[in-house]
């Protein structure tokens, strides 16, 4: 049985959700964190060397979790059934889906916000779904950067330098992300927007 690592901000997966890890081979978090990373560098190329109908769709969602965590977890691309310590109640998952597509579309028509704040926006809302039981944060990021990307807008740099870290491991970029969420959750988008772009 893997010792899982508990992050600031991540999902703990309960016993249900640790049984679906594929590979027989796994034992530790660090041989966990590589296979996931090597599916998600897979997941990413599929993402954004081909043109992809209709990205703000539950159809796509799904296909694209698939791609980033399926060599990895049986449960990939299927929504959660169990709440979690964020996000929407799980029945609520395709309703609250929906009405963040649907906005989405509308902001980017009637161009509501500039890109910088379109995309901080989407990504927040869709963290604070959480649709599946675990890589949300990761999946987020992804989305949103194909977004940009498919209106030809520069893809985030998520605080990404070398000298920050990984958003992904425990230090300050995570810090300063897990924060920018927090203050989102408030409708103050400031430091959000300020660190997609740091």
């Amino acid at each position: 049985m893997i010792q899982f690592q508990n992050i600031p901000g991540a999902t703990p997966l309960d016993p249900n959700e640790i049984e679906g890890l594929t590979p027989s081979d796994i034992s530790t978090q660090q041989q966990l964190n590589q296979a996931e990373q090597q599916n998600i560098i897979r997941g990413e190329v599929w993402a954004f060397e081909r043109n992809h109908k209709d990205i703000l769709s539950e159809v796509f969602l799904k296909r694209l979790h698939v791609k980033m965590f399926g060599d990895v977890w049986r449960w990939a691309g299927k929504f959660r059934k169990t709440n979690k310590n964020i996000g929407v109640d799980w029945h609520q998952l395709p309703t609250e889906l929906r009405k963040l597509f649907d906005d989405s579309k509308f902001w980017i028509e009637n161009e509501t916000y500039e890109w910088l704040e379109l995309g901080a926006r989407f990504h927040h809302r869709l963290v604070s779904i959480h649709p599946f039981p675990n890589g949300n944060g990761r999946l987020s990021r992804m989305m949103t950067d194909l977004v940009l990307h498919q209106h030809k807008q520069n893809r985030f740099t998520w605080g990404n330098r070398p000298d920050s870290g990984k958003i992904d491991s425990v230090g300050p970029l995570r810090e300063r992300y897990i924060t920018a969420l927090r203050e989102a959750d408030q409708r103050k988008f400031k430091a959000l927007m300020t660190f997609v772009v740091s």
